[in-house]
């Protein structure tokens, strides 16, 4: 189910020529609307739902409505970002609450290793291997069936 954007709570984030939802969408999908001054999904069927948007807005503005293996039975999810954690609190139907505090970064920004250190494989864009195998399965060799 796509994000979507709250429009009573968005502030367009305080009238800025990119807002924060812009900044982080990885598919280019959360816009400015500049006659009203809020966001929105320019389109809600190429949204991946990753959470991005929901987790960075400073307002709480912005929403995905959940899947049922996610969010049981109608239950709404609302992430709380400080600067080094996310408190997610799941608030079901019957009204219990669950609360899940993750950390955010376990890593200095800008540090992270593309290929997590790892050798790389293969540049053979037809080898069966994936980019850091065999190493990254503690194997000499990917294992493969024999004809």
């Amino acid at each position: 189910m796509p994000s979507y954007v709250i429009l009573e709570k968005c502030d367009g984030c305080k009238g800025q020529d990119k807002t924060a939802c812009q900044y982080i969408c990885p598919n280019d999908l959360m816009v400015l609307n500049k006659e009203t001054m809020k966001a929105y999904n320019r389109a809600p069927e190429m949204c991946w739902e990753c959470y991005n948007c929901v987790k960075i807005c400073p307002q709480q503005a912005i929403d995905v409505r959940g899947y049922a293996d996610f969010v049981p039975l109608g239950a709404s999810v609302v992430p709380l970002r400080s600067s080094d954690s996310i408190m997610w609190t799941v608030k079901f139907r019957n009204g219990e609450i669950k609360r899940f505090k993750f950390p955010i970064r376990t890593t200095p920004e800008g540090s992270a290793v593309p290929d997590g250190g790892w050798e790389t494989g293969s540049d053979d864009l037809k080898s069966p291997v994936l980019f850091t195998e065999p190493g990254s399965l503690w194997l000499k060799e990917v294992p493969t069936l024999k004809k």
